[in-house]
């Protein structure tokens, strides 16, 4: 229990004005969880702990109720009305049953008139609590923006990985069903397989991006012809689930492009999919290609609606999406980090009502064929696998055991 002259405000005050504030003070008492004022209230005194505690907090957009102070025996709370004389600002609660000193703000005015000193310690009681305050307020958003990217993380995987896990479904029914062909259980098989590939590409890529940091890409010479006909194949049966197909205005150039396979084709399955994303009703994704002496550019093009000006500078940043109903916007951002590794560009062009062309490069580039590890460099050779998951160490030691591994 805190008597008046020893709490915070007024331990300073000499014994003429301690008579004085004692004549105009009341003593209330508050059952516990009982309201002692709310927001919107007139800002009508001041109050003071004498025992107990008090819970200060108000309502954020949410609904949901912030506390950010609890006032102690001795410390004082509604302070605020004395220098704006303004309605409360937020909900003052009794967290058990408490006793509280209340001085009307009439009075308290009156006392700050005639007392320098009352009025710097109440200056800096203000202060303190702002100061409170503002910890408290930017722990809680910090928290929440947390819990938000997390969200968008989340969200991101779950849209990403559904088309691939959807796959492999149809692929394993396609499979096991008991009128399946050698063939067909072949082709399923090998379906799973590219889709397993495309998972574990999406995973690292995710991985590096949340990780931020530039990591290493290696690329080869590949011919980017037989690289794009096979997308095209991997994706046209999915597309056309949803009403639309892949078109090659051109044949892409059977060129040696110094590409990354598998970080390429993620960057394929982020544009085309995306161009289904933007056309519900179906419609068409056009694939063309422009050679120059130094390079290919391949264009995506869809026949949606186009894209907003105002979003198109922002749309290759992380968690910016238009036009789609699910997705983060973290694909794109991905896909553009992707082509950079690979020295390449990326740009996009759209008209409002006329769809939207996605641009990108991937530079020429011959190495020496002998400078690639093959299979059989490995055989014979000893190797150890560790992997804290069984599985994967099964699927790595028969990888290996196929080179001719020990």
């Amino acid at each position: 229990m805190v008597t008046l002259e020893s709490s915070t405000l007024f331990s300073h005050l000499p014994p003429s004005e301690l008579e004085r504030l004692r004549k105009v003070t009341q003593e209330i008492r508050f059952a516990g969880k009982r309201l002692i004022f709310k927001e919107g209230d007139p800002g009508d005194g001041v109050y003071v702990v004498k025992e107990g505690a008090v819970r200060i907090s108000t309502i954020i957009g949410t609904g949901e109720r912030l506390v950010f102070s609890e006032v102690l025996p001795g410390d004082v709370f509604g302070e605020m009305s004395l220098l704006d004389d303004q309605p409360r600002s937020a909900y003052a609660e009794a967290e058990s049953d408490t006793t509280v000193y209340f001085i009307p703000r009439k009075e308290m005015v009156e006392m700050l008139e005639h007392s320098p000193e009352l009025s710097l310690t109440l200056v800096r009681e203000v202060s303190e609590r702002l100061r409170e305050f503002n910890r408290e307020y930017i722990r809680k958003v910090l928290q929440a923006e947390r819990m938000a990217l997390v969200g968008r993380f989340a969200s991101s995987i779950v849209h990403d990985l559904k088309n691939p896990l959807s796959i492999i479904s149809m692929a394993s029914e396609l499979a096991c069903a008991e009128t399946a062909t050698k063939a067909g259980r072949k082709t399923a098989l090998e379906r799973i397989s590219q889709q397993v590939e495309r998972i574990t590409s999406l995973v690292n890529d995710i991985l590096e991006f949340t990780r931020g940091t530039p990591g290493k890409l290696t690329v080869t010479p590949m011919d980017y012809g037989s690289f794009v006909t096979g997308q095209v194949h991997e994706f046209q049966a999915e597309v056309a689930l949803k009403a639309v197909t892949i078109e090659l205005q051109n044949q892409p150039p059977s060129v040696k492009l110094a590409i990354n396979p598998k970080r390429l084709s993620r960057v394929f399955s982020n544009l085309i999919l995306n161009a289904v994303d933007v056309m519900p009703e179906g419609g068409k994704v056009k694939l063309r290609f422009q050679e120059t002496a130094t390079e290919v550019t391949t264009e995506v093009e869809d026949t949606g609606q186009g894209i907003a000006p105002e979003v198109l500078d922002h749309l290759f940043e992380a968690f910016v999406t238009f036009g789609k109903p699910r997705g983060t916007g973290l694909g794109l951002s991905i896909a553009s980090q992707l082509i950079q590794k690979m020295q390449g560009r990326i740009w996009i062009e759209s008209k409002v009502g006329e769809g939207t062309t996605f641009h990108f490069t991937a530079r020429l580039g011959v190495r020496d064929p002998n400078c690639c590890v093959k299979a059989r460099d490995f055989e014979g050779l000893r190797a150890l696998v560790v992997d804290d998951n069984a599985v994967n160490r099964r699927i790595v030691s028969g990888m290996l055991r196929n080179w001719r591994m020990k």
